[in-house]
């Protein structure tokens, strides 16, 4: 809204342009989610506590986590309503992108809300049916990849691999059930990391960021061109979303961080995984994405290894799944495990941004 408003001012005083800058609005919207976690996060989750919405924790799960019990959930809805306003504000609305980027956004957080209801409701960590829940993911997923398909161009369908600088092939309408897979499978592997008091919202972060750089750069003709990656002309406005997606996890982690005050819930993890996978269809980084989010990656390998042995085999390959609770049961603190794992994202980030040049 103020986009378009600003539009029409600095016709009139021209310093006023300095509002449409994509960099600038992109960094405003940062400090709009921030700020708005910052002033409403307190009072949300006094609301929430108020209101018995309590998390409830695995009892074969570590010990040390029992203590967690009835610690306000669902604080992912402060993530949304934070993004979701300054996307209004800051972000372009004439772009179709952000309306697609939106709306798979909201629609996942719906699908969490619905779970965790379920589970606050039922006082227990089982909230839908597990068809159910990927029905409505699936659905979604759906939904989402068709209107990139029937709105998008030839390079929508084309597959690009990092190190490789044209596409490697077109897929056609393979795309369609590959995408659907990806969206659906970055949902669940972000669902499955939040589990340690800070550990999603500090992994985000560095993922939200590393996106940032790359919408900016692939909404640049100049940039894309140099760095011989695909030219998307809409692209570039995504930055606005992933700077403010940023902003507000940064927010939700001053009231995460061990000890947590309150926990993301599944309204959170599946709207922020969701639109992660979203961004990299749009921006053509379908198979960077899973450089980008390694650590998710290896989270939900171990809940898919752990499963398939223990039904073959009887056996269990970890401890416990996912992974970070792994370590946890061989000894490692829960902070020693988080800050590990942010070291080893930001590892990840780093190799998927040296495939830029080397190409």
């Amino acid at each position: 809204m103020f986009y378009e408003l600003i539009e029409l001012l600095y016709s009139i005083f021209t310093p006023f342009r300095v509002f449409g800058y994509l960099t600038f609005r992109s960094a405003f919207a940062a400090l709009t989610t921030l700020l708005i976690c910052f002033i409403f996060g307190a009072k949300i989750i006094e609301y929430l506590r108020k209101l018995k919405i309590g998390q409830s924790v695995r009892e074969d799960g570590p010990q040390t986590h029992l203590v967690k019990s009835g610690t306000p959930t669902m604080g992912g809805i402060f993530i949304i309503m934070a993004v979701v306003i300054a996307m209004l504000f800051w972000g372009n609305l004439q772009n179709r992108v952000i309306w697609i980027t939106m709306g798979a956004f909201l629609a996942f957080g719906i699908i969490g809300f619905i779970d965790d209801y379920l589970k606050v409701t039922r006082k227990n960590s089982a909230g839908l049916p597990v068809l159910a829940k990927l029905a409505g993911q699936f659905a979604v997923a759906i939904a989402v990849v068709l209107i990139i398909y029937f709105t998008g161009d030839e390079k929508t369908t084309a597959l690009y691999i990092p190190f490789f600088k044209d596409p490697v092939f077109d897929m056609g309408w393979v795309w369609i059930p590959f995408a659907v897979l990806l969206v659906v499978g970055e949902s669940n592997a972000v669902n499955f990391s939040d589990g340690l008091d800070g550990l999603l919202a500090g992994l985000l972060i560095i993922v939200f960021l590393t996106l940032a750089i790359l919408t900016y750069i692939t909404g640049r003709i100049d940039f894309s061109e140099y760095l011989g990656i695909p030219y998307i002309p809409e692209a570039g406005e995504l930055t606005v979303f992933c700077l403010a997606a940023a902003g507000a996890c940064v927010g939700f982690l001053w009231f995460n961080a061990y000890p947590a005050e309150v926990f993301m819930g599944d309204v959170g993890s599946l709207s922020l995984g969701g639109v992660i996978a979203v961004i990299s269809l749009i921006t053509k980084k379908e198979i960077l994405l899973l450089v980008i989010g390694g650590v998710f990656v290896l989270e939900i390998a171990s809940v898919i290894i752990q499963v398939i042995s223990f039904k073959l085999t009887g056996k269990r390959v970890f401890k416990m799944a996912p992974i970070h609770h792994h370590y946890e049961m061989m000894g490692w603190s829960e902070q020693k495990t988080v800050i590990r794992f942010y070291i080893l994202g930001g590892l990840f980030t780093i190799i998927a941004l040296s495939t830029l040049k080397i190409q």
